[in-house]
């Protein structure tokens, strides 16, 4: 079927990965750097369409106190379809039979997303709990 989206539960290739990040708009970090980080992922899935990867989802962290959803992309030509929906289902479900209660959740959201993964009971940082982050070296 033409119009079939398969969800699988797999990590991304570097240059799959790296493909996603470019049309999206994203930086790409070299290429050890990336496939090391791929896979050490807690969980990863790729959304593919007629043999294409077309998005992707990750989930980084030390599987017991802090999990961070990372990297929830969708190619923005297949923007639209509920196809992120799709990808987040499938982590939220990583979530509910890996994450222990009181487990950490975190995420950092693309610009104008956050009613997105509010539906997904996440909530914006007060403004006196501020995040902060650094990008290391150069």
């Amino acid at each position: 079927m033409k119009d079939e989206f398969i969800l699988v539960q797999r990590v991304p290739s570097v240059e799959e990965f790296q493909r996603l990040h470019e049309a999206v708009g994203w930086s790409n970090v070299d290429l050890a750097s990336t496939e090391l980080g791929l896979r050490n992922a807690l969980f990863s899935v790729c959304l593919v369409h007629e043999d294409r990867v077309v998005g992707c989802g990750r989930v980084v962290g030390d599987g017991g106190i802090y999990f961070y959803i990372q990297d929830v992309i969708v190619l923005p030509e297949y923007q639209g379809r509920g196809l992120g929906r799709r990808i987040m289902d499938a982590i939220m479900g990583y979530l509910t039979t890996h994450a222990r209660p009181k487990a950490f959740v975190g995420l950092m959201a693309a610009v104008d997303v956050s009613g997105f993964y509010e539906r997904y009971g996440f909530t914006e940082r007060p403004a006196d709990r501020p995040g902060m982050y650094r990008v290391w070296g150069g």
